[in-house]
């Protein structure tokens, strides 16, 4: 969402985030560089066991302070438009309430969009007798298989109150989602345009495909902080890739909700350290994060590769990483905003999904894409062509560049035709 405010402000748009304080603290330094008013925020943090529970009730309580700005026109201008995460459904009360245009913003892909629609319409669950049995999603361009243990569980059993709190939530954002004016997505046409068109003839409204958007951080310091400041300095990050050939060193990350249990983690250490490649690999998280250090001190790890392995604890500068021309491999989680930063650094990647969308967007690179498989030259020249869509896209002229464009200029449009009928 940053990176959108910074793409509108760059075109003169006055742009207001609605953020929580957690995420006002992280992104007020991006924010001052690119000339940006700060946001509101609300002042509650509500500790939960579910954290879902606890993002849509943190979340809700936007809504209030965000009405009270805008009854007392505390904002000016007047908002044109309000963009939101397609997750915070109650913007959709407000947007309607002042008459105001909710635009939905989807951090995915149409391919991730247009399967999720089909599976939730369809009954193929019916018919899958096990969570290993292989199924096809109907209605798709390609034969696209998933199984049930790939999926969220709430795509098909409502049994427990759990997955009855969380269809309850999604349908109250499917409801939502049929009063928006229009999607914005990023990604970009030409990197999916068959599931674009799909996307369309689905949900019958207006579409951006405005990605990839983060390649509008440019400056080394932007990416370096982009999410929020990493917990390694840049300088010493950049220092260490440069010590190394092109195309040599493995960059292991795997987001920053993902729990890999300490076994595992073993075992990806492992795997890394007999590869004799250089790499750096990222440990975020506090789950049992014991475990993880003693074996990593204890062990002897950490010592065993000082020098061609740098250990990052915590938060990553992954933009500033994978767009350096050291990294010749990319083991991900596959959540879309990196898989789509691998892709734009032509980076091949090692694909381990492990919930939710994330198998979504493994299906999209292996099978859509096909840039993960094949020989190791076939591979990296076919992930390279598809990173030179994704940046074509958002340049002067690309898809994504003039889709922006026409959302502005909608936008405009629309406010004038309201203006002169409320005169």
């Amino acid at each position: 969402m940053i990176d959108i405010a910074k793409i509108l402000a760059q075109r003169k748009v006055v742009v207001t985030i609605v953020t929580t304080p957690l995420n006002a603290i992280r992104f007020s330094t991006p924010i001052d560089r690119a000339g940006l008013p700060k946001g509101c925020e609300n002042t509650d943090s509500l500790p939960s066991p579910n954290p879902v529970k606890n993002f849509v009730t943190v979340a809700s309580m936007l809504q209030q302070q965000l009405e009270q700005i805008i009854m007392f026109e505390e904002l000016k201008p007047h908002p044109s438009c309000i963009i939101s995460d397609r997750n915070l459904a109650w913007t959709a009360d407000t947007a309607f309430k002042f008459g105001i245009p909710r635009i939905l913003f989807d951090s995915t892909n149409c391919f991730n969009l247009v399967c999720s629609h089909n599976l939730h319409k369809s009954n193929v669950f019916e018919t899958v007798l096990s969570n290993s049995e292989l199924f096809t999603v109907p209605g798709l361009p390609d034969q696209i298989g998933f199984t049930r243990a790939q999926l969220p569980p709430r795509s098909f059993n409502r049994d427990s109150n759990r997955q009855d709190h969380m269809s309850s939530i999604q349908e109250k954002i499917r409801e939502a989602e049929g009063g928006a004016y229009g999607v914005l997505v990023n990604s970009c046409e030409e990197l999916e345009p068959a599931y674009v068109q799909e996307y369309r003839k689905t949900i019958g409204e207006k579409i951006w495909c405005i990605g990839p958007v983060s390649l509008c951080n440019k400056d080394t310091l932007d990416m370096a902080e982009r999410g929020k400041k990493g917990s390694i300095d840049e300088t010493q990050c950049l220092k260490w890739l440069d010590s190394w050939p092109p195309r040599t060193v493995i960059y292991a990350c795997f987001g920053s909700l993902n729990r890999l249990t300490p076994p595992q983690l073993v075992e990806l250490g492992l795997g890394l350290e007999v590869s004799n490649k250089p790499f750096i690999w990222v440990i975020r998280g506090e789950y049992r994060r014991e475990e993880t250090e003693k074996w990593l001190l204890e062990e002897g790890f950490e010592e065993r590769v000082k020098g061609r392995g740098l250990l990052i604890r915590g938060w990553a500068p992954q933009l500033l990483i994978l767009s350096h021309p050291a990294i010749g491999g990319f083991i991900t989680h596959c959540g879309w905003n990196s898989t789509l930063e691998g892709i734009c650094g032509g980076i091949p990647m090692i694909t381990w999904p492990l919930f939710e969308k994330q198998f979504y967007n493994e299906k999209f690179i292996v099978q859509v894409l096909e840039i993960n498989w094949g020989k190791k030259e076939e591979r990296r020249e076919r992930v390279g062509k598809v990173g030179e869509i994704g940046k074509r896209a958002i340049e002067e002229g690309g898809s994504s560049y003039l889709n922006m464009a026409l959302l502005v200029e909608d936008i405009m449009q629309l406010t004038k035709k309201q203006t002169k009928f409320n005169t």
